[in-house]
Parts: structure tokens; C-alpha cells; sequence
């Protein structure tokens, strides 16, 4: 077996995934063979393989830092939620049904303190079995063979896998379902680091509850704590590190200073407010005259909204999340991004105004693109019997696409041309649409339509991640310029993989320059510390 380490957090959002990331792109810098593992991800930002498996967009990302290709084994199970009290849970790669939190989880309780970690499951299935073949009474114990199937599998082939817990692991009333924080530590004997975000505040209470909440066994793995989004002179935090390894015998392995711009592929769209937000690139001054203002719609259930990343990255482009109709007077362009909730997102829409202020928008011939589940609301009709349930609905009758929700997800890599340049995207739906009219926005080498459609001004596609194909998508915004009248100019040399390998290895720096980097290959290596002192009250009985 290799090296190992799990990467917990005090909370959900305190920072497990880049730090995760961080410490794999610092081992791969010196020779070790490394890969990431997330058992159970909560997220409706995800990938898909080259094998056609869906997983989590933040062990894509890590796996990108590990500098390998992702796979289904670095994260078995991912909740996509469809609401608050129900998921669709994919088990290695695909989907497998649909549940509420108390079927996943039990009589013991529902989701998770942070939502995190919570979620719903009709799953089962260890590597290489059918995927229903496991949990046919739903209950999430049922995974831990599966999910410790494919960490042992990784452990055989990489010098070191670095896993990614989720929520915290003091969530005390799902511990005994746990498959993702202590529940895998305690079985693959992984030492544990606690993430805590100083930014936040209260991190030393965070960091001693946290320990103070866990059972005696599970005290044991736990090695120490990392403080994340430190701001300010480190000496006048020392005498706290000081204190809390006298009250818990545990050190703190280091300091990692706030730095922004790397929360890239963040995990979850329900758990983080995205109104308001404003992206842009901070590296360039734009190369026009002009900007180009980019406003998404956040719309309920959004998924992969991290598609608009690309477009952030480009030096003079602007990009927002709004939820008003007058937000978008003036755009130049309005996304309206992949959702998990086509029906839901479409009643939004226009209980909003935001349906109208769109159709408004068309036919003024001003710029929209539709991606996925945005595609989908621009059509004329939808019949969806499968997620929502909702039957026939009225699209909001742009694009001359009839869509029907197919049982089976369809999972793809494909390439195709657009505008003249090469594209490359990753498809996640069950709805098929069907287009009746326009022109093929997508097509293949021989000029035959793959995907999406375009009329006017308007432009439609499953493809996600195809803004990511830098000459297609300098292309789609010198159009979307003229046809807002802006003399904006994209940048000739932007990059968006070379952006995303600085952003992976600044976040290696972070921890080769501010981490105790021999404590923590030791950690890697060796394991928690024996010895390690009991913190009174543990995990109540």
C-alpha cells in the first residue's frame, strides 16, 4: 500500500479541496506518483471522463494537479441534488437512481450539519459490479465496501493518494453512516488533517470541537491542523497555534495566507451564493476599447457553472451572476447556464420577468448562449417525465428545438468545429433535443450538425466546457462584440489550460512555501503519531 492522508475540514467550504489540490501538485513536483479520492462528493458542478463517467469537477481538478487523467475511481459516489431533500446519486461514473436524505442516510438522520456531506442514494456496486447490484435497501454503510475497493485500488498504483473529506468530520449524527471522513480513515488507517479557515474566525474553537467531538478511535488518526486564508503577520498567531497544541497535543503543519483567485471548480452551487458575484481576469487590462459585459442567470439547481470560467479568464471581459430582470439591460452577453432543474429553472425564469427581459433580448437581436440546461428552456417544448416529472412544458420558444428527457443520461467527450476553430466539450443530460431548424451550432469534420443550434443572435449547446477551446472562443466573442457594438478585442496568447496550470501550481507554492513539507511527508508516509492525547467529551454514545 502507498502513503495516504485525508484532508478534513472543519467545515464545508474551509478550503479541503484546494488544499487537496495543493498538496498533490507539491508531490507530483517532486517525483511521487501521485493521484486524489473523494468517496462521496456533494455537487452540481461535475465532469466526465474519457471512460464516460461522471464525477466531481473538483477531482478532475485534482487529478489535473496530480498531472494524471480522472477517473471514476477518484470519486465512486457523487450526489447531484435535485432540491433540498432529494439527490440523484451516481455510483462509479453513472447513475443509478434518485432518493430523499433520510433513505440515504437512515433512521439516524437526514443531511448533514452543512449539506455537504448529506445527500440521497439508490446506489450500490463495488468496482466492476453492475451498479445497482449493491444497495438495494439505499442505506449509505452499503458503499464503504465500494468506496474502500477503489482507494485500495489507487493505493496499488499511485506512491500516495491524497483523499478529500467532506462537510466535517465531527457531523456526530452521521457517523455511523460515514463513508467519507472518519468512516474511511478508521478502515484505510489514513492520518487526518483538519483544514480551518481563519478568514471565517472562531478557527481555535473550530479546530478543538472538532477533535473534542470525535470517539477515542478515531481521535487517534487525527495528526494536526492547517489554518487556510490567513491574512496579517503569522508571529501574532503563534501564541494560539502554541496554546492549541498544549490543549490538544497536536500541531499545526501550517499557514497557507489568503491569496485570491483560487477557488477554482468550487463544489457546490446550492451551499454557495453566487448573486452578485463578479469574475473577471486580474492578470490583463483589456486589449480593445471596450468591455464585454457577461451576466448568468443564476438560476435554481445551477450546474456547472464554472463553464463561464473561460470566459472570466479573457482580459476584458466582465462576467456576473444576477437574478433580475434589469440586470440584464446591459449585458452584451447573457448566459444561461446548466441546471439540474430544467421545468424548475424555466418557472423561475419567469416568475423573475427574467423569460421576458431574455425573449426581449431576442428580439432586439442582442446576444444569448444557452448551455445545457439553458439550451433546453431557449426550445420550443419540453416532455420531461423523468426529472421533474412535470410532462409536457412550454420552452420559452427561441430556438426551434423540441427536447425529451431520455431515462438514460447521455455521458460524452466529444470534438467538433464551430465558427471555424476546433472545439472540445463534455456532455451531462438526459434531455435529447431535437432540432427541427436553424443552423447546426456544432458540427462535425465533414460539416454535418453535432450539437446545438443557432438562430440569429441566439446560440444553444449540450457541450459543456467548450468555451474552454480558446480559438473557438475567441471566435463566439469577436461575433458577440460586433453584434453588441463593442469595440472589444480578445487577447491574441489567452490560454485558458496554461491559467489553470499556474493556478494549480500557485496553489503548490502555497504549500511548499508555507507548509511544513517534511512533517507532512512523514504524515504521508508513516501516519498519525502515536501517542496522540484523548480530548474529553468524544462522540456522545
Amino acid at each position: 500500500m502507498s502513503g495516504g492522508l485525508l484532508v478534513a475540514g472543519t467545515t464545508s467550504d474551509a478550503g479541503k479541496s484546494v488544499v487537496t489540490a495543493g498538496i498533490c501538485r507539491w508531490l507530483v513536483r517532486q517525483g511521487v506518483k501521485v493521484a486524489p479520492f473523494k468517496a462521496q462528493n456533494m455537487s452540481l458542478n461535475s465532469f466526465v471522463t474519457h471512460e464516460g463517467a461522471e464525477i466531481g469537477r473538483a477531482q478532475a481538478m485534482q487529478a489535473q494537479a496530480c498531472r494524471i487523467e480522472p477517473t471514476a475511481l477518484m470519486n465512486p459516489v457523487l450526489l447531484k441534488p435535485g432540491g433540498e431533500r432529494s439527490s440523484q446519486v451516481v455510483l462509479l461514473g453513472r447513475p443509478v437512481g434518485e432518493m430523499s436524505a433520510r433513505g440515504f442516510f437512515g433512521e439516524t438522520g437526514g443531511a448533514g450539519e452543512t449539506g455537504e456531506s448529506g445527500g440521497t442514494g439508490e446506489s450500490g456496486g463495488a468496482a466492476g459490479a453492475s451498479p445497482g447490484s449493491r444497495l438495494r435497501g439505499g442505506r449509505q454503510e452499503e458503499l464503504l465496501g465500494t468506496v474502500l475497493d477503489c482507494l485500495a485500488e489507487l493505493r496499488g498504483t499511485y506512491d500516495a493518494v491524497i483523499c478529500e473529506g467532506a462537510g466535517s468530520p465531527a457531523e456526530i449524527n452521521l457517523r455511523r453512516t460515514d463513508i467519507v471522513n472518519m468512516g474511511i480513515a478508521r478502515n484505510a488507517r489514513l492520518p487526518v488533517l483538519v483544514v480551518g479557515d481563519i478568514d471565517r474566525g472562531g478557527v481555535f474553537a473550530s479546530f478543538f470541537g472538532t477533535v473534542a467531538l470525535l470517539s477515542p478511535q478515531d481521535q487517534e488518526l487525527v495528526a494536526g491542523f492547517l489554518v487556510n486564508k490567513f491574512r496579517g503577520d503569522v508571529s501574532l498567531l503563534e501564541p494560539g497555534l502554541d496554546m492549541l497544541h498544549g490543549l490538544t497535543g497536536r500541531r499545526t503543519y501550517g499557514v497557507l495566507p489568503f491569496r485570491h483567485g483560487l477557488g477554482i471548480d468550487e463544489e457546490d452551487g446550492m451551499a454557495v451564493s453566487l448573486r452578485g458575484a463578479v469574475r473577471e481576469s486580474a492578470v490583463s487590462a483589456p486589449v480593445g476599447e471596450d468591455v464585454l459585459r457577461v451576466a448568468v442567470c443564476a438560476v435554481p439547481l445551477m450546474s456547472n457553472f464554472t463553464d463561464v470560467d473561460a470566459l472570466a479568464a479573457e482580459p476584458g471581459v466582465v462576467v456576473r451572476f444576477v437574478d433580475r430582470p434589469e440586470e440584464l439591460a446591459d449585458a452584451d452577453l447573457v448566459v444561461l447556464p446548466g441546471t439540474r432543474g430544467t421545468v424548475r429553472a424555466l418557472e423561475w425564469l419567469r416568475e423573475r420577468g427574467l423569460a421576458d427581459a431574455i425573449l426581449r433580448r431576442v428580439a432586439e437581436r442582442r446576444p444569448v448562449l444557452g448551455v445545457c440546461g439553458g439550451f433546453q428552456m431557449l426550445g420550443e417544448h419540453i416532455e420531461d417525465e423523468v426529472e421533474s416529472r412535470a410532462g409536457e412544458v412550454a420552452g420559452l420558444g427561441v430556438l426551434p428545438v423540441r427536447v425529451r428527457f431520455a431515462r438514460e443520461k447521455t455521458l460524452t467527450r466529444p470534438v467538433g468545429e464551430a465558427l471555424g476553430e476546433r472545439v472540445e466539450g463534455y456532455e451531462i443530460h438526459h434531455g435529447v433535443a431535437d432540432v427541427t431548424g436553424g443552423e447546426a451550432f456544432i458540427r462535425d469534420d465533414e460539416g454535418h450538425g453535432l450539437d446545438g443550434c443557432r438562430v440569429g443572435q441566439t446560440w444553444g449547446t449540450h457541450w459543456h466546457g467548450s468555451l474552454e477551446s480558446d480559438g473557438f472562443r475567441r471566435a463566439f466573442l469577436r461575433e458577440v462584440a460586433a453584434a453588441a457594438g463593442r469595440r472589444f478585442v480578445p487577447a491574441a496568447d489567452t490560454s485558458f489550460a496554461a491559467l489553470r496550470e499556474q493556478q494549480l501550481d500557485r496553489l503548490g507554492d502555497l504549500i511548499e512555501q508555507h507548509a511544513d513539507t517534511d512533517a507532512l511527508w512523514r504524515l504521508i508516509e508513516s501516519g498519525a503519531p502515536q501517542g496522540l492525547p484523548f480530548i474529553p467529551p468524544g462522540a456522545p454514545a
